[in-house]
């Protein structure tokens, strides 16, 4: 009887924690939620109509008359190696031309939309939103919010281009 008490534990044990980890079972097929690049650009800066590469980090937002108007950083080419619950997270941070956040947003993704909303209802995105680079690095952000695998992912992401981005500044 003892032994399988003990056994019936250790299964529960077993499929409790795989389905804890990245990829561990609770998405069993999980779905790619596609996100427009366009879209994110242009819920900030609505007359953006162009995008050009600036360095490896950062593109310059235009409007019709091709002034610029803000900037954007993707981390999409940078961390592969960061992955929430079910894969990679990269995100797209805007910025006003004095370099002060005005978006965090999750791009394309296979996370579970109940936890990017989550995320999105506890404000977790807009944690850096209204500071400038330097102050935004210092974001400590709460990744206890039950959606703890993608918001973590997502914020190395954010790490990644405020620490590594920001030393390749363009010019405006």
């Amino acid at each position: 009887m003892f032994r399988k008490i003990v056994f019936v534990l250790l299964l529960v044990g077993t499929v409790a924690f795989a389905q804890e980890r990245p990829g561990g079972g609770k998405e069993k097929n999980p779905v790619l939620h596609e996100v427009s690049n366009k879209d994110v650009v242009q819920s900030v800066y609505p007359d953006a109509v162009k995008v050009e590469k600036v360095n490896d980090y950062w593109y310059r937002i235009l409007n019709a008359k091709n002034k610029t108007i803000g900037f954007a950083m993707s981390s999409i080419s940078f961390c592969k190696d960061v992955k929430g619950y079910n894969d990679l997270t990269p995100v797209m941070i805007l910025v006003d031309k004095s370099k002060v956040v005005k978006k965090v947003a999750l791009l394309s993704n296979w996370e579970t939309p109940r936890f990017v909303s989550k995320l999105e209802q506890n404000g977790f995105f807009d944690s850096w939103v209204g500071k400038d680079l330097q102050s935004a690095k210092a974001v400590q952000v709460d990744a206890r919010t039950g959606a703890t695998y993608t918001a973590k992912a997502v914020a190395k992401n954010v790490d990644f281009l405020l620490n590594t981005a920001v030393a390749k500044l363009p010019k405006k």
